[in-house]
């Protein structure tokens, strides 16, 4: 069994909460319009390299607005055994929490990974402010 990680960010979102859930449940497709330079047909990337993550939506508390992605096929799956990511979104705040299952534990945190979703999701709350 390998070792378990976790990695959690709460990051302001402007322009609210709710827009920021909103856009991850129903308009992912306007994703890749947003970010460009990370996500390209929800490929994204991060560190100069092409990585490539299929994810599932295991499940949608909407009473909450959170939702759970849970990967499914990719270079992720490549360093980690399991690898969820679970956003929740209130008011003027959107959480990330990454949770994940190392190979082994000389498997590095997902730093990098993390960092283009927490900049993503400042993307998109830039986005919806100019709207």
């Amino acid at each position: 069994m390998g070792v378990k990680g976790k990695l959690i960010a709460s990051i302001e979102v402007k322009c609210g909460g709710n827009l920021i859930h909103d856009t991850l449940h129903s308009n992912t497709h306007h994703i890749p319009n947003i970010s460009p330079s990370k996500v390209n047909h929800f490929q994204i990337h991060g560190d100069g390299k092409e990585k490539f993550a299929k994810e599932v939506i295991e499940s949608i508390d909407p009473r909450n607005k959170s939702i759970t992605w849970k990967v499914i096929e990719g270079d992720v799956l490549d360093l980690y055994d399991s690898f969820k990511v679970i956003t929740t979104s209130e008011h003027e705040w959107t959480t990330l929490i990454f949770v994940y299952e190392k190979k082994n534990e000389d498997t590095p945190e997902s730093l990098a990974l993390f960092g283009v979703w927490i900049n993503v999701t400042k993307e998109i709350d830039g986005h919806l402010l100019k709207k």
